[in-house]
């Protein structure tokens, strides 16, 4: 080869982003996905899920590493930090993704820009859950016997912004409660302290109580979402409970930071979306309580812009800021 054809040949590569064959090779070496949550969180759990199957279909491995701290900031301004070169990813969640960009005054982020939106991954109702040793079965019976009580009532979410945090402020805001939020680091020590009665009540994804729930340790009393799920057919939503201004969801979406090239963006974009089409893994996510939701990047960009909005006005209306 000339040295002339040579140079056209680096000039192609650098025009086409420097990575002329990454379509085809994509990943050529292990991949770290960061959770900014804890093991055994939802989030952990449906990463897991995801990230196994996308492994075994690119025959590379896709490393799952938890980095839970400060509502989920820490783990997601690293991603923010790493090079675009596709082998660091993030599996976040609504909460530092959309929420926090209202809740913190200093996020060391941006969640609009600092990222290339890969897909949108699941829909994720939270769940009303109380301690089985609390004497109650309704969310009605817990509103009643939290307005008979002269102090304020604690109730525990993964961390601070996180959707569960602002769900149950939000239904203490509705139902006229006085209620402080504890936020935990550990979704498994926030579990036993929900068992045990310590701090009596949460609002959690389904993946985190699951066990709990079938061993009778733990009571769920609505969902946040519009419809039942098909997990938990016996609970009623917020809406048949009567408090339908309460309903809220989280989410799980995939990103990379900004400037990963656009061919792994895409070869990514295809792998979620066939993984969401796989009914064993659609399976595993409505056991979950988890409603599978693929999407194109550009729709993933403006379903997070929209959601900033949406939970700005929501903390507007509960008060919550975090001096950060």
């Amino acid at each position: 080869m000339t040295i002339v054809r040579m140079l056209l040949v680096a000039a192609l590569a650098v025009a086409l982003g420097g990575f002329p064959a990454v379509a085809q090779e994509y990943p050529t070496r292990p991949v770290q996905v960061i959770v900014p949550f804890g093991g055994g969180s939802g989030s952990d759990v449906i990463a897991r899920i995801l990230f196994e199957r996308i492994g075994s279909r690119t025959n590379q491995s896709f490393v799952i590493e938890n980095r839970p701290a400060a509502g989920g900031n820490v783990g997601t301004a690293a991603v923010a930090k790493a090079p675009p070169d596709g082998y660091t990813l993030l599996f976040n969640a609504s909460g530092p993704q959309a929420i926090n960009k209202s809740l913190y005054k200093n996020l060391p982020y941006d969640p609009e820009r600092d990222f290339e939106p890969i897909s949108l991954v699941a829909i994720v109702p939270n769940i009303m859950v109380v301690s089985a040793k609390l004497a109650v079965t309704t969310a009605s019976d817990f509103v009643a016997l939290a307005k008979k009580t002269e102090t304020s009532i604690n109730y525990s979410s993964p961390g601070n912004g996180t959707s569960t945090h602002i769900a149950g402020a939000y239904f203490a805001h509705i139902a006229g409660l006085k209620m402080t939020h504890v936020p935990y680091r550990s979704t498994t020590q926030l579990v036993g302290d929900l068992i045990a009665g310590e701090v009596p009540l949460s609002f959690l994804f389904l993946s985190a109580v699951a066990g709990p729930m079938q061993t009778g340790q733990v009571k769920a009393l609505a969902v946040t979402s519009s419809l039942r799920l098909g997990a938990l057919p016996q609970v009623p939503t917020m809406r048949e409970a009567g408090y339908p201004a309460a309903e809220s969801a989280g989410w799980f979406a995939v990103l990379a930071p900004k400037g990963t090239p656009k061919v792994v963006v895409e070869k990514l974009n295809s792998q979620i979306v066939e993984a969401m089409a796989d009914t064993n893994i659609t399976a595993k996510f409505n056991e979950l309580g988890a409603l599978p939701m693929a999407s194109t990047p550009a729709e993933l960009q403006q379903f997070i812009s929209s959601e900033i909005v949406k939970w700005r006005e929501v903390l507007a209306r509960t008060g919550i800021t975090i001096e950060q």
